[in-house]
């Protein structure tokens, strides 16, 4: 605790610098990132088409791995990560409050909804990324179109959904459909005891689905809706119930040796042009003026369900056993 907490006030005693001088930074910084390879491929190229002094090397798992790989290091004293962009704020959250997270109070985030923003500037959303159902075109004529229609026998027993015990927007996702009272708890039991199965994250979701092996899935929109894109039988459900989202948040870690360097990175992440990188990509953009990928609903017609983050946060150990003892894991 002492290591942790002389670290975060060494963060907080480093003086911003001068954007000239951020803009020399050079040297290496490693990121923890849920984002998918190729994808995260594509972001570091563009940033060093910027950046070219700065060698940005990624670590990619499920946000669920990552922390428990964090877990790990912060036990040992030895982080390895600068950066963190991983799935939610939850746990991301759960990182700020061991004191690890480097306060970033000049990060430049005036074209950003305040939602996104954590209050003491430790991390930041980079993007909208909201969870629905997916179906197999070829083997479904009439695809569901809410939450409800999952529980029936015939839907469920052919439904795949990604681990809360893998995937950080399965966390979210579980832990704001158990806050909802017209859902909770029974909705997955229902799943459950109709046939439902978990995979591990949204990657096994959108194979099982595209393959044909599954006809119904529980995914995250992007995913989906670039394998329709890419020529697959899906498509994609913004269910009438609404939907959950996450912000794929990104924070610098306090005990980072190149402070510098990560903050150019975090500031390219919150730029114009990383948001339309991750338009191209099939996210929803959070800086106004940036339209959202082609054929992608207007962000203000989306229903958000809401959610406490603090008590999902508490409650995270559990929700994840309950799910364990429902779906195995």
């Amino acid at each position: 605790m002492k290591a942790a907490l002389a670290a975060l006030a060494t963060a907080f005693a480093v003086a911003a610098l001068p954007a000239v001088a951020l803009a020399q930074a050079g040297g290496t910084i490693t990121v923890y990132t849920s984002q998918p390879t190729e994808q995260m491929a594509a972001v570091v190229e563009a940033f060093n088409a910027e950046h070219p002094g700065i060698t940005v090397e990624v670590f990619r798992s499920g946000t669920t791995e990552l922390m428990s790989k964090m877990q790990a290091e912060i036990a040992a004293g030895q982080v390895q990560a600068d950066v963190l962009l991983i799935a939610d704020a939850v746990a991301m959250t759960q990182v700020k409050d061991q004191g690890l997270l480097y306060a970033y109070a000049d990060a430049p985030v005036e074209a950003l909804p305040a939602a996104v923003v954590d209050p003491d500037k430790t991390f930041f959303g980079t993007k909208l990324i909201t969870t629905g159902i997916i179906y197999n075109t070829s083997l479904v004529s009439t695809p569901p179109t809410s939450w409800a229609d999952l529980t029936k026998p015939e839907i469920a027993s052919g439904l795949i959904m990604p681990s809360p015990l893998y995937s950080g927007a399965a966390v979210i996702h579980v832990g704001t459909m158990v806050q909802q009272p017209q859902f909770g708890w029974d909705f997955y039991e229902a799943l459950a005891d109709n046939g439902a199965i978990a995979g591990q994250g949204n990657g096994t979701v959108v194979e099982a689905v595209s393959r044909g092996e599954k006809p119904y899935g529980i995914i995250i929109e992007y995913m989906a809706l670039n394998a329709k894109k890419a020529g697959s039988p899906v498509d994609f459900v913004f269910p009438s119930e609404g939907v959950s989202s996450i912000t794929q948040p990104i924070a610098i870690l306090a005990g980072s040796d190149n402070i510098d360097a990560a903050k150019v990175f975090v500031d390219w992440q919150l730029s114009r042009t990383a948001q339309e990188q991750s338009v191209e990509q099939g996210y929803f953009p959070i800086l106004d003026g940036v339209n959202p990928p082609e054929g992608y609903p207007a962000v203000s017609s989306l229903t958000i369900l809401e959610a406490d983050p603090a008590q999902m946060l508490a409650d995270d150990a559990d929700n994840k056993k309950t799910f364990a003892d429902l779906f195995g894991g």
